[in-house]
């Protein structure tokens, strides 16, 4: 049997740079059409995108997918005057000063809120750091990617159950539809002969020739006979059992599968002649509904 994988999941990896800097990976998917992939990532780690994507594309076939990283620096980098913004800035504080009769004069730590007057000391990495950093973010991505992986898989094992279940209910329904549609033409029999003597009076069913009567039926059955749609159910049930048993990739044949069952529901209630199939009909399509709704969870 096939691993049947849901697109619902959620992975988290962490780890370290070399710097000390503290980054996590956070992963999550629903159901979507196809395969969509939002990235959320920190200023100046846009490089890492087409390896990411390439990584989930490689990994993943339908889901929408978001990813965020965020990075976490211990440490605060230490802070300098840089001395020509500092220059700058103070004489144009004085200047102002002196034009404003009884101004005070410009306090240290307003000079130093000024942007560009304190820099941070720490040294911008080189190119090989850079390529160093970004070689273990995309393995981390690689990691938390694994993890959803297997959440999917998890969830897909779960999913199965509860498809299986459901394709039993429907085939139970479609056996009691069978079962009950064999009596519909003796019921409408019945009823035609109740309404032509209801019309005519009891003597008008004895003036009325045999095979008249029993054209009027043969017709009615005609349009109320739901054994062509009862036996395409029977053949979409084996079909979805056997997309369950393949797994892998089964998704969207599931999506279209759903659409014929829903098909021949509202088929066999329009041609109910009977109060008990048109009742079966109903709860065969809640049934189907709810099957289309967790189809559309697999991948």
């Amino acid at each position: 049997m096939g691993t049947l994988m849901s697109m619902t999941g959620f992975a988290r990896e962490s780890g370290q740079l070399p710097d000390g800097t503290a980054f996590a990976w956070e992963i999550r998917s629903v159901n979507g059409r196809g395969l969509d992939l939002r990235l959320r990532l920190p200023g100046g780690q846009d490089a890492l995108e087409p390896a990411l994507r390439e990584a989930t594309t490689r990994r993943l076939k339908r889901g929408n997918v978001s990813a965020t990283l965020t990075l976490k620096r211990e440490e605060r980098p230490r802070l300098a005057v840089d001395p020509a913004a500092l220059d700058q800035a103070l004489r144009i504080a004085l200047d102002l000063a002196a034009r404003i009769p009884g101004a005070a004069p410009p306090r240290p730590e307003a000079l130093l809120a000024l942007p560009g007057v304190l820099r941070s000391e720490q040294a911008e990495p080189d190119e090989a750091q850079e390529g160093a950093r970004r070689g273990i973010l995309a393995a981390g991505y690689e990691a938390a990617l694994a993890g959803l992986l297997a959440a999917r898989e998890a969830e897909g094992g779960k999913l199965r159950a509860i498809l299986a279940g459901l394709l039993d209910e429907i085939a139970a329904l479609r056996e009691a539809a069978a079962t009950e549609a064999a009596g519909q033409p003796e019921a409408q029999r019945a009823r035609l002969v109740e309404q032509v003597a209801a019309l005519l009076g009891e003597g008008g069913i004895a003036r009325m020739p045999p095979e008249r009567l029993a054209q009027e039926v043969a017709l009615l059955a005609q349009k109320s006979d739901v054994r062509e749609e009862l036996d395409r159910l029977a053949a979409h049930i084996e079909a979805a059992r056997a997309l369950l048993a393949a797994g892998e990739g089964a998704g969207r044949k599931l999506d279209f599968l759903t659409q014929e069952f829903v098909r021949e529901a509202n088929t066999l209630c329009s041609k109910s002649a009977t109060v008990p199939l048109t009742r079966i009909g109903l709860d065969l399509k809640a049934a189907i509904e709810r099957l289309r709704e967790q189809a559309a969870n697999v991948e």
